[in-house]
């Protein structure tokens, strides 16, 4: 049976996916102040990093309609898996089902599965792909949304970044109880946490947090050899394949893919960000 796999624009597709008509990704809208931007493939990062820096307001992020998730189920494909930011930092998420409604009141009855990813960025990609690999192994649609949840389930999601501001005026750190003082330079070692953002350690400096992130992370992957690292990074391709090195040493993944940040992951791990999924 045919499939597509829709993604909301936080999620980070590599390149050859990108035109694959198999995907489609669902814009989320990047302001500014008054600036107002779509998250698509006219994103022009360097710039938006460069708005960022010079404007005084915090940068926030709009979630697709309900409708545009809609017009993106309408399609001749038997059955449509869509992936979106988690729900306790997005209402993407909602957005999606809502379309789910709509589509079926207004079009009629298709397989549609909405997955929270818990995640975000890579997180999400790793999802979407595990469907895609499940979906052209050939297995039915209620198989496919059976494993790619337990794979969900098991996904660990890490991230260092150079600046939380953006993600604290988002009010999206309320897993956190603290937020770690700036002006030492600490820099905290962050994780998923069933879909919220939770800190699991320190370091003094990019370097050292960063140092910190692989240990835990080797410490606490289990059967690497099946899975793939992915790793993006905010306008940082040597930092991030640093971590990747660092990670590769320690523990012995069957991939790894190293991907730049689109719109709204550029937004909230601002310049200097690293998030590594697993």
């Amino acid at each position: 049976m045919s499939y597509k796999i829709v993604v909301d624009s936080c999620c980070e597709l590599p390149e050859e996916f990108k035109n694959d008509p198999r995907f489609e990704i669902v814009p989320l809208v990047l302001q500014i102040g008054d600036y107002q931007i779509m998250d698509d493939e006219n994103f022009d990062q360097a710039d938006y990093i460069k708005r960022v820096a010079e404007s005084e307001l915090c940068p926030k992020t709009a979630c697709p309609s309900p409708e545009r998730y809609m017009k993106a189920y309408d399609t001749d494909a038997d059955n449509v898996y869509v992936v979106t930011l988690s729900s306790k930092l997005s209402g993407s998420y909602n957005s999606a089902l809502l379309g789910v409604n709509i589509f079926h009141d207004e079009v009629g009855e298709k397989n549609i599965h909405v997955f929270d990813s818990l995640s975000a960025s890579n997180g999400e990609y790793q999802i979407a792909r595990k469907a895609m690999e499940l979906e052209e192994a050939g297995l039915p649609f209620e198989e496919v949304v059976e494993q790619v949840e337990k794979f969900r389930d098991e996904l660990h999601t890490y991230f260092v970044l150079d600046n939380l501001d953006t993600l604290r005026k988002n009010g999206r750190l309320t897993g956190m109880k603290a937020v770690v003082a700036t002006t030492l330079n600490i820099k905290p070692v962050c994780i998923g946490l069933h879909g919220e953002i939770a800190q699991r350690g320190q370091g003094i400096g990019m370097k050292k947090a960063l140092v910190k992130m692989t240990d835990l992370l080797a410490s606490e992957i289990e059967n690497p050899e099946d899975k793939i690292l992915m790793i993006t990074h905010v306008n940082c391709y040597e930092r991030a394949e640093v971590v990747k090195n660092m990670i590769l040493t320690k523990v012995p993944f069957k991939d790894a893919l190293v991907m730049d940040t689109a719109g709204v992951s550029t937004t909230y791990a601002n310049d200097g960000g690293i998030i590594v999924t697993c």
